[in-house]
């Protein structure tokens, strides 16, 4: 089962519960992007990729923005535009590797958070992707990606990883390690009518290393500018380096740079 429809039938039922309350979480990345002095400057557009019920494009939103929100589940996007704290957040049911086709928004800021770049079907698209981020980047626009490592390999009882509890509902997460992909599966127990049922859905993630990505994005006119893992998620700022310009001068054979 691809990512999409896992969201579809399983995990975008429980979502926002799993991560929990939405405003600190914002509030969490708002004070991260402070930190960094990131802040609306000249077009003062953001892109929220995989932007989920909203935790960054609310941030985004706060910190004055204007933000286009993007996820390909559209329970999720509905999420977002019934917060009333997104309200102003335009929100765009589509797949980020799409992301080419919103040039047109000149955003100075790109965020694809949680572990939304794993989803996509191979390294392939996430090269690909990152080479459209940077192409439709403002100068000196900043890229910020959070992922897992998934460098180490956990075994036997780690990969059963408890997510969440409450008094009805029980999360667990177990890991398959392969070559280049990792097998997810999300078994959730809820009580329903004082009894428990089991819900078992599994996905493919590509297994992603932050070297590898640090090395695509330098591939791609981006500057790496802070990578540090913050709560469990390998987080990176990336500074899009401006274009140099090229001429042919006079009797030149070739073309070279100017400055």
């Amino acid at each position: 089962m691809k990512a999409k429809e896992h969201y579809e039938k399983h995990l975008s039922n429980f979502y926002s519960w799993m991560l929990g309350d939405i405003q600190l979480k914002s509030i969490e990345f708002q004070n991260f992007l402070k930190s960094h002095e990131i802040e609306p400057k000249n077009t003062k557009t953001a892109i929220d990729l995989g932007a989920g019920n909203g935790i960054q494009s609310i941030a985004l939103k706060e910190l004055g923005y204007r933000v286009t929100a993007i996820d390909f589940n559209r329970q999720l996007l509905d999420e977002l535009k019934s917060n009333p704290n997104a309200k102003g957040v335009n929100t765009k049911l589509d797949d980020i590797t799409n992301v080419s086709q919103f040039a047109y928004l000149k955003p100075e800021l790109i965020t694809c958070c949680g572990d939304t770049i794993t989803h996509l079907d191979s390294k392939n698209q996430i090269v690909k992707l990152i080479k459209d981020v940077s192409r439709i980047l403002e100068n000196k626009g900043y890229l910020i990606l959070t992922f897992r490592d998934y460098s180490k390999e956990l075994d036997d009882k780690l990969r059963f990883i408890p997510v969440k509890s409450s008094s009805n509902r029980i999360l667990t997460c177990i890991l398959e390690y392969g070559i280049e992909t990792i097998k997810v599966t999300d078994l959730l127990y809820e009580k329903i009518n004082e009894e428990w049922s089991q819900k078992v859905s599994s996905y493919k993630k590509v297994r992603l290393y932050p070297n590898v990505v640090t090395q695509i994005l330098k591939e791609n006119r981006m500057e790496v500018i802070f990578n540090k893992p913050i709560n469990l998620m390998q987080t990176v700022i990336a500074k899009k380096s401006e274009l140099k310009n090229t001429c042919k001068h006079p009797g030149a054979k070739q073309i070279v740079t100017c400055y």
